[in-house]
């Protein structure tokens, strides 16, 4: 089994799974809910993948988190808040051969289950979050982000990541990854790390992302004077197993 140490600091950070993903592009007030029938059901396009070879590993939910940290931003900054958002719902599958660098995965994350400023994450991430957002806040985050003009959640419910190459990068690994959002896939670079844990693996980041990476707009009110920063800060940590009876 391979240990691969924390990714060099030269290699900068540039987008995520996860990725994942501009996920939380989210403001405290929450627009008028527009009225009629729901849209139908839409799906991300799925770009060619990569052959599968080696172990079929599958992401353990319950141990696994993303995190995304979104700020408040313009003159009128203080009538918002910093947000965390958390994920406790990836899945997929890994798929780990001999050599490394032929490996491959494809998860992904459902949108509507994202919860807002649980109160233990927002501790360990210090006094940028150590400010109380009330329940209307969270709820009002909550609609903005899985509104029609952000993430779209009815129509478009799950976020996937679909990893093209992997390739050596100074003590980690680099991912050439497919994110899909909404109904478009753009490609992004993250730097990985992991280690063995038994028969399966841990793998765990931290980046910077831009939510126009992803092709999506940072919420906005008020020409901008109370709005969420484009740039989110993105942690992972994904454990991976053997399927049960495999």
């Amino acid at each position: 089994m391979v240990k691969l140490s924390r990714v060099s600091p030269a290699y900068k950070i540039r987008a995520l799974p996860v990725v994942c993903l501009a996920v939380l592009l989210a403001g405290c007030p929450a627009p008028a809910v527009r009225k009629g029938p729901p849209a139908p059901s839409a799906s991300v396009p799925e770009a060619p993948g990569v052959a599968r070879e080696g172990r079929a590993l599958q992401v353990v939910p319950a141990e696994s988190l993303l995190t995304v940290l979104v700020y408040r931003g313009g003159p009128l900054a203080r009538a918002g808040h910093n947000h965390v958002v958390a994920s406790h719902d990836l899945s997929g599958v890994a798929y780990l051969p001999q050599d490394v660098l032929r490996g491959s995965f494809e998860l992904q994350f459902p949108v509507n289950t994202l919860v807002i400023d649980e109160a233990d994450l927002r501790a360990r991430e210090g006094e940028e979050f150590s400010a109380e957002v009330p329940d209307s806040a969270k709820e009002g985050t909550r609609k903005n982000m899985l509104g029609e003009a952000l993430l779209d959640g009815q129509r478009y419910p799950h976020i996937t990541l679909r990893s093209q190459h992997l390739e050596s990068a100074g003590d980690g690994l680099l991912a050439t990854v497919q994110v899909g959002v909404r109904d478009q896939v753009h490609v992004v670079q993250v730097p990985l790390s992991y280690t063995a844990e038994g028969d399966g693996l841990r793998v765990q980041g931290e980046m910077r992302l831009k939510q126009t990476d992803l092709g999506l707009t940072p919420f906005s009110l008020l020409a901008g004077a109370l709005r969420v920063e484009d740039e989110m800060v993105v942690k992972f940590s994904v454990v991976a197993r053997p399927a049960p009876g495999t």
